[in-house]
């Protein structure tokens, strides 16, 4: 099979490559996915950059992706072939990930996509779907609740603000120019701030008339622990998925006396009912159509796969997709 692969950590240019590797067998209680399409997330061009040193001889990148089963292993009923599928944790712990025509891996981690979705959506729910429903359940918040949202035009933001919504709760998202805003807007967002030209924690109180919110879910804990203080109540929950900085500075003067819980996650390491929920609440929201998805304008074939990553350290606007 074609597939993209590194065999040392560091630059796009430098050590992604595309070649022929062979095709991998469905063991027991596994599958075996045809792949269409494949989502490239920053944490898959972190991990090729260093983040994540590569343990393996070869290693093929990205965790998201989407396409049909085409061959099970003993103890999955043969009646999952042909299935359109959508699969998370491609590459976690595990050499071998979605930029390749096939992968194999447990039955569970290859999730039904209904049929009018496109292989293009099915390749932006394993990270940024998924991250944004397990913040918005621990953020605990429900109608008439008030949540600031850090990278509200973001993969992830994007997401949260509409699970956000879907539970009644007033959505306030931090962006970074007037046409993130717009984008923000578009999937429900109440109110925008811009980060870089308005004053965050002022602009909040104004829109909430001082109120505290109730939850913040962050992006970036290190570029944002700042607000805490000036814009959370007491007892309020700040979620945190992202950090520009391994270090990060928080208000502890404030949150002991206010009880600040902050609460940390990575959504490859979600545990089976944390994932279970998440699966189920995203395909009831694609049977239903009721979520909006952003790709990014440009797709890229898997010979492009460097172009692909590149994209993606551009930060550019949507999911990033790679082609079969």
């Amino acid at each position: 099979m074609k597939a993209a692969y590194y065999e040392a950590n560091g630059s796009a240019r430098d050590v992604l490559k595309v070649g022929e590797i062979a095709t991998p067998q469905a063991g027991p209680g596994e599958v075996r996915v045809k792949l269409a399409t494949s989502g490239v997330n920053p944490s898959d061009v972190k991990g090729r950059q260093g983040s994540r040193k590569i343990a393996w001889p070869q290693l093929i990148p990205h965790s998201d992706g989407a396409g049909v089963i085409d061959q099970v292993g003993d103890g999955v009923a043969k009646s999952r072939i042909g299935e359109r599928v959508w699969v998370w944790n491609g590459q976690w712990k595990r050499p071998f990930g979605t930029a390749a025509e096939y992968i194999v891996l447990p039955a569970i981690q290859a999730v039904k996509l209904p049929d009018q979705v496109g292989f293009d959506v099915g390749a932006c729910l394993g990270i940024p779907a998924m991250t944004a429903y397990h913040a918005v359940a621990l953020a605990e918040i429900g109608k008439g609740s008030i949540v600031l949202v850090t990278g509200g035009a973001g993969a992830v933001g994007q997401y949260v603000i509409q699970f956000a919504k879907a539970l009644g709760a007033t959505v306030i998202a931090t962006v970074s120019s007037p046409d993130k805003a717009a984008m923000a807007r578009e999937v429900g967002a109440d109110h925008t701030v811009d980060y870089k030209t308005e004053d965050v924690p002022a602009r909040v109180m104004a829109i909430t008339g001082n109120k505290p919110v109730d939850a913040i879910i962050d992006m970036d804990i290190a570029s944002n622990a700042k607000y805490v203080a000036s814009v959370l109540k007491a007892k309020g929950n700040v979620i945190i998925y992202g950090t520009s900085n391994p270090q990060a500075t928080i208000p502890a003067g404030f949150g002991i006396p206010n009880a600040t819980r902050y609460q940390f996650f990575i959504v490859y390491e979600l545990d089976a009912g944390e994932r279970q929920r998440a699966v189920t609440a995203i395909t009831a929201a694609l049977e239903h159509d009721t979520l909006k998805h952003r790709i990014a304008k440009q797709t890229f074939p898997l010979n492009d796969i460097v172009a692909a990553h590149e994209a993606v350290e551009k930060v550019s606007v949507g999911n990033v997709i790679v082609t079969m």
